[in-house]
């Protein structure tokens, strides 16, 4: 059984969907014997570094914390390089990644006593997180290349238009972040709204290149 403090990730790519399947990871660490020290959940792209939960999550690590998330996308779609800084930041806070099926040899190394035994599970564990955080950026891009492909083949055939604007939502965002007095910061209208950092910043520039664009959202 596992023993130690967790801080547990749970994470979904837009507003149309729901963080509650990923709840169970909750339960699961607590199964094992861990103290569940936080739960961090987010709507945001795994392909942007800049998410305030996680971001949150690494400035309050402590030195022998895990951070749990169900699956290695969950942390990181990041190209390779911008992948391995992330995990870096966990690692020089003393803390490390606890992904089911990928990532959970630490028990084992703890309690190996042989050096030699030690060396090659650290190296298969390094291995792993390597393949499986390269997995993630390629599949972001392979889903990515197929939207794409099928809003093309859409639009030839004269269907694609476009996904609807959660009129609601924008309008909200531009009244926090632009018309408050004194304006909300980005990462703070997102976590108010419970959106994304990427679509605050895409909606603000909507409304500061076209002024009327908060009144064709009340139509």
């Amino acid at each position: 059984m596992y023993t130690g403090n967790v801080r547990i990730y749970i994470r979904v790519s837009t507003e149309e969907q729901t963080i509650e399947r990923q709840e169970h990871l909750i339960d699961d660490a607590k199964a094992q014997g861990f103290y569940v020290a936080g739960v961090y959940r987010e709507k945001a792209s795994g392909a942007i570094e800049d998410r305030p939960e996680l971001q949150k999550l690494i400035s309050e690590l402590q030195p022998g914390d895990f951070v749990v998330a169900e699956k290695m996308d969950r942390i990181s779609r990041l190209p390779i390089q911008d992948a391995e800084r992330l995990i870096d930041q966990i690692r020089a806070k003393g803390a490390r990644l606890l992904v089911p099926g990928i990532i959970d040899f630490s028990d084992i190394i703890d309690k190996t006593d042989d050096t030699m035994s030690k060396i090659v599970l650290e190296t298969m564990q390094e291995l792993l997180l390597k393949i499986a955080l390269q997995m993630s950026r390629d599949d972001y891009e392979f889903r990515k290349k197929r939207q794409h492909e099928g809003i093309e083949i859409a639009r030839q055939k004269g269907k694609y238009q476009g996904r609807s604007p959660n009129k609601d939502l924008h309008k909200k965002i531009i009244e926090c972040h632009i018309l408050n007095n004194p304006p909300l910061s980005i990462s703070k209208t997102a976590e108010l709204l419970n959106t994304t950092v990427s679509m605050v910043t895409r909606v603000c520039g909507y409304y500061k290149k076209d002024k009327n664009y908060l009144s064709s959202l009340e139509k």
